[in-house]
């Protein structure tokens, strides 16, 4: 059965080429109340991605989180991750459908466009993410989205919102007041000193 909504905390893993260090990282965070955690990483090769990816969904799944996998659909399917994330040079949210089925959450990134997201609902995306709303060291040269851009997608959209890029405690709270269902966070997680403390700290912004 497809998870709930996305909401709360959805943290995003960073490059790491160590699965030990990696798991490690994902397991604290888990630990300290992460509700989505999706798996990214830029600089693996397929083997890595797999060996990682089938690492974190046990992970995942001692702890009941949904395991999204970033961009690459055949990983998804092969290690039967609960939902698939894609971009705007990936493929389409109606193909990864077809391919995944109706009980996998497809997500998708709509940068600081309103009708992209428009349009990924229509083709069957269970949410979508905006950003980014601050400068990010994750990714580099992002598009720049302006926070009213949350209060307008929740008055058209039907799905969750996310928000990403940037996201630290310091400013989080601004995007969720504003209406966004979720903060995604990478560096400002798994850079933490105490990564499980980070992430308890992310989570209580929801209340």
């Amino acid at each position: 059965m497809k998870p709930v909504g996305v909401s709360g905390l959805y943290a995003i893993t960073p490059d790491m080429a160590d699965t030990g260090r990696l798991c490690d990282a994902v397991r604290q965070a888990l630990a300290g109340g992460v509700s989505w955690l999706q798996y990214r990483n830029k600089t693996a090769d397929s083997r890595l991605r797999l060996v990682q990816a089938a690492e974190i969904h046990l992970l995942c799944r001692q702890f009941q989180v949904p395991l999204i996998v970033n961009d690459h659909l055949d990983l998804a399917m092969e290690i039967s991750a609960e939902g698939l994330h894609v971009g705007g040079d990936d493929i389409s949210p109606a193909v990864a459908r077809c391919h995944l089925g109706q009980d996998k959450i497809i997500g998708v990134s709509c940068y600081n466009q309103l009708d992209r997201a428009i349009e990924a609902e229509e083709a069957g995306a269970d949410y979508v993410a905006f950003g980014a709303f601050y400068p990010s060291m994750t990714k580099t040269g992002a598009h720049q989205a302006p926070i009213d851009l949350l209060t307008a997608a929740k008055k058209k959209l039907g799905i969750p919102v996310v928000a990403i890029g940037g996201i630290d405690l310091d400013n989080a709270e601004v995007l969720i007041v504003r209406g966004c269902d979720a903060v995604a966070v990478s560096q400002a997680l798994f850079g933490a000193r105490d990564i499980q403390s980070a992430a308890w700290h992310f989570s209580e912004l929801f209340g």
